[in-house]
């Protein structure tokens, strides 16, 4: 039986020699206590192990059952214990203090220098990964990029080299603290685990950067395991070899100038090799290696495989790992020619920092070799890399034009495969790294895994002056003028999306720079949502888009559960970074039973049920969710030990806060809101948004300020600002929908009610808003399925079931096809289990619509009963005098007593004296 490989993020298994077959590593000693990537002075205790290490610049050491480093030296020290992970830095540069949920510290062969993502902090500012997105969509103060500052790996003059058992990491949670003029949070080896990001400009932190996939893992799919997506088998090595490696005339370019080369004339074929007829550059299309070639004496070329943007992609086999029972396929990749100093620069550069990369949706970058050219004896170099032996997402969306004539893939897919590599580019971006080049062509989807390839593109967030490459149609508009960022790398995935997801033709040309309109896109008619994150990933302002891959991913899952839940109807819930719950359920009036003399309004007269009209809108502002608080915020502390209730206290503790920050002001908002000043409030807000007008809290508060103040077209239109911003997220379609409702719009309202009741029950003003617009619109059936969906365990479930009972009744005439409807009406009603007074209410609202459906038949319905009466006129009305009296008997009101017995007496049958 095999062995798993115990490098991080390896799928691979060791082969009787001792070497992994993924990653050729030689399996460690037995009784080691290090992994597999361990040197030196590494020693350790407990079942995780520890490291020690000694170095100019510090010492790593880890004992307990979890681990514990502790790091000392000139630079600083970093310490970690406990359960869950502690570290804790000191020393002239900072201070960094930071507790976590995640696995215990773990070394890395990396000094204990208290580093972070690659960004240093602001003075005095917080640092830390907390549990998500910062609710603002912006990272908080100290986790921005500060310019001349070490990116990620620092100190590796250090001779510490730890154990690296998995994903481990340190220092992660929202009790994350830092301090000192150039404090930063946990080093290059000690990533955040868990699921959050924190954004902001050039930096992301998601917690997929610390997860690792097997091949051989069971998994539900992709897209956080909702999505079921055949696995595309491995295929053999060497059929993928081209048996003629050649260049298609229409790909040949001139490196230099650009104009076409090697093109054919009349019936005569272009040549792969010679000199622009424009500059003069020599160039070549012949691939450099044939098979049997062996390079460094170790690669033996197979033949070649593609012919990629930086030049001919070759396979080999690994003959140091390799056997007669099994081969380690590796990939070569060289430069397109020698005297192009920018591909050679590329090529030189991808050696230098992606040789460290260990992520399991990257490619693994191997080595980097160097073979003369046969031609000219120059050394060339090439990137040595694992084999992928998939398809590329373009081919598969080739391949479904081609078997199927359609020409996009489902949209679930599409969602599912960028949920699962976009924590691949937040991982570059942790690093300062940018991926600039990200297409379909770029993405392998190998059995249950995808796998970014191509790195010859990536390049430092502070690169100023090396070539940028990229590809039209995916590349961000600003890159010419303003170069490669973050907010560009988030550029190329929404486009990648929209080419996978859509029709998309002219993509390149026509729409080189914009999605298609939404009228001529029906897809984006009907996922809205889907529509609005193409929207803001693609937004020709980069200050506008995701700032982070995490920050999108989040959003694009949210999507994926929506277009999910609306296809097949099954909820998919999750806890919300952004919000809380709402905080009560609106508009469940059609569920209430009041002390009201019930029946005679709408029962008898032909009106409306309780309930069937829009909430008035300050009670929804009531009951909204309400943003999350960052905990990373200098006022958190603050405003996790206010008492007080009352707006007005409140507001004076707030105004004298011994902290002025973005959540103390925010709070101070909702406070001025909840207690009716709003012009304090909307002044209040506005300074926010002077200081970040990118802020959605700021829209969200507005929106809240506008319901209270009953103007629900100003709500509706800052709620849609967020919907903007956050289109995964089911509480900013709620406000939106009921503030359509408000105004009017019940097809809009329908529609994200819908969707936000379709993919979490938790969200029950939504089934009671969907109920009430389907009811008034004649749609009984569907109310009714609605109302019953609420589930048993609800605390809204019996206003639910007589709402149910409310919504049988209206409409019944003699034009009715039976007395069915009623009778179902009464088994709910009697199943309910209400209280005498309550039980009696009801009943009388059903009786006095029956006596009415009675009055209207030309003949009676001859032995149905219903709640025990005849269906008859006399037997109904026998039973609402006894339901009268039966109030009468209840109430405590005397005025209440009185007109509830005049109720039963002019409701009693005629009968002789």
């Amino acid at each position: 039986m095999s062995t798993r490989c115990l490098r991080p993020g390896c799928p691979g298994s060791y082969l009787p020699d001792g070497y992994c077959d993924e990653c050729g590593r030689r399996a460690p000693a037995a009784g080691s206590t290090t992994g597999p990537e361990s040197t030196g002075g590494a020693t350790g205790t407990g079942p995780v192990a520890a490291s020690t290490g000694t170095g100019p610049i510090g010492t790593s050491t880890g004992t307990g059952p979890i681990g514990t480093s502790t790091g000392t030296g000139p630079v600083g020290t970093s310490t970690g214990t406990g359960p869950v992970g502690t570290s804790t830095g000191t020393g002239p540069v900072g201070t960094s203090t930071g507790t976590g949920r995640g696995a215990a510290p773990t070394g890395t062969g990396r000094a204990s220098v208290p580093t972070g993502t690659g960004r240093a902090s602001v003075p005095a500012a917080a640092v830390g990964v907390g549990p998500g997105v910062g609710p603002g969509g912006r990272a908080p103060a100290g986790h921005g990029s500060v310019p001349g500052q070490p990116a990620g790996p620092t100190g590796h003059a250090a001779l510490s080299t730890g154990q690296r058992p998995g994903p481990a990491s340190t220092g992660q949670g929202p009790a994350s603290t830092g301090q000192g003029p150039a404090s930063t949070g946990t080093g290059w080896g000690s990533t955040p685990s868990g699921i959050g990001t924190m954004p902001s400009r050039g930096t992301s932190n998601s917690g997929s950067r610390s997860s690792t996939r097997s091949r051989s893992a069971s998994r539900g799919g992709l897209g956080a395991g909702l999505v079921d997506i055949a696995r595309v088998p491995l295929r053999d090595p060497a059929t993928a070899v081209m048996a003629e490696p050649k260049v298609a005339e229409s790909r040949r370019f001139c490196v230099s100038c650009e104009k076409p080369v090697g093109r054919g004339r009349e019936d005569r074929p272009g040549r792969a090799e010679g000199f622009c007829p424009h500059c003069g550059t020599q160039f070549s299309f012949v691939p450099r290696l044939g098979p049997g070639d062996v390079i460094n004496r170790r690669y033996e070329i197979l033949g070649a495989l593609a012919y990629g943007g930086l030049g001919w992609i070759y396979l080999a086999r690994d003959r140091n790992v390799s056997d007669t029972v099994s081969d380690r396929w590796v990939v070569l990749k060289g430069l397109i020619n020698t005297s192009d100093e920018d591909a050679m620069a590329s090529a030189v550069a991808e050696r230098r920092f992606l040789v460290e990369l260990d992520h399991p949706n990257i490619v693994k970058i191997h080595d980097f070799v160097e073979h003369p050219d046969p031609r000219t004896g120059i050394p060339v170099g090439y990137i040595v890399m694992e084999y992928v032996g998939g398809q590329s997402l373009r081919d598969m969306l080739l391949a479904r034009r081609r078997d199927t004539g359609q020409r996009a893939l489902p949209l679930p897919e599409v969602i599912a495969y960028g949920v699962e590599i976009l924590p691949a580019l937040d991982y570059l971006h942790d690093r300062n790294l940018l991926f600039c080049d990200f297409k379909p062509d770029n993405v392998i989807h190998a059995e249950e895994q995808l796998k970014l390839i191509d790195l010859g593109a990536v390049r430092h967030v502070d690169d100023s002056t090396s070539a940028i490459f990229g590809t039209p149609g995916y590349q961000a508009p600003e890159v010419g003028t303003l170069g490669p960022s973050v907010a560009s790398d988030i550029y190329t995935v929404g486009r990648a999306l929209a080419v996978l997801s859509l029709d998309f033709r002219g993509f390149s040309t026509t729409y080189a720079n914009r999605l298609p309109e939404p009228a001529d896109t029906p897809l984006f008619t009907a996922e809205m949502s889907y529509h609005r994150l193409l929207r803001r990933a693609t937004h020709p302002d980069p200050d506008r888009r995701f700032q982070s891959a995490g920050e999108m991913s989040e959003q694009l899952l949210g999507v994926l559960r929506e277009v999910l839940s609306a296809a097949d109807g099954v909820p998919r819930p999750a806890v919300s970074r952004q919000f809380t719950p709402e905080r009560r359920a609106f508009g469940t009036e059609a569920g209430e039973v009041g002390r009201a003399v019930a029946g005679r309004a709408w029962g008898a007269g032909g009106g409306v049920p309780p309930g069937a009209i829009a909430p008035a809108p300050p009670v929804v502002a009531a009951a909204l969710p309400l943003p999350q608080v960052d905990v990373l915020d200098p006022g958190a502390g603050f405003l996790a030990s206010l008492g007080a209730t009352d707006p007005a206290e409140l507001v004076r503790q707030l105004t004298a806060a011994p902290v002025r920050s973005v959540e103390v002001a925010l709070r101070l908002a909702r406070a001025r809101i909840e207690g009716g000043d709003l012009a304090g409030a909307a002044a209040d807000l506005d300074r926010l948004a002077a200081a970040d007008p990118f802020d959605w809290r700021v829209d969200w508060y507005r929106g809240l300020a506008a319901l209270t103040a009953n103007r629900p077209a100003e709500a509706r239109v800052a709620f849609d600002a967020v919907y903007d911003v956050l289109p995964g997220e089911p509480a900013a379609r709620l406000a939106l929908a009921v503030s359509a409702e408000c105004t009017g719009d019940r097809e809009m309202a329908t529609r994200l009610y819908d969707r936000v009741w379709r993919v979490d029950h938790g969200y029950l003003s939504a089934a009671f808003g969907l109920a009430r617009i389907r009811f008034l619109v004649g749609d009984r059936a569907g109310a009714l399925a609605v109302l019953d969906q609420v589930p048993d365990s609800s605390s809204q479930h019996v206003a639910a079931q007589v709402a149910a009972v409310r919504a049988s009744l209206p409409g019944l005439t003699a034009g009715t096809t039976g007395p069915d409807d009623l009778l179902r009406a009464s088994a709910r009603l009697e199943r309910l289990g209400l209280d005498v007074e309550r039980q009696t209410r009801l009943t009388i609202e059903v009786l006095e619509v029956a006596l009415a459906w009675v009055r209207n038949r030309s003949t009676p319905a001859s032995g149905a009963r219903l709640l025990g009466h005849e269906l008859s006129e006399r037997g109904l009305r026998l039973g609402l005098e006894r339901a009268y009296r039966t109030l009468a008997q209840l109430s405590r009101d005397p005025e209440l007593r009185i007109a509830l017995v005049d109720h039963a007496n002019a409701v009693r049958p005629r009968t002789l004296v």
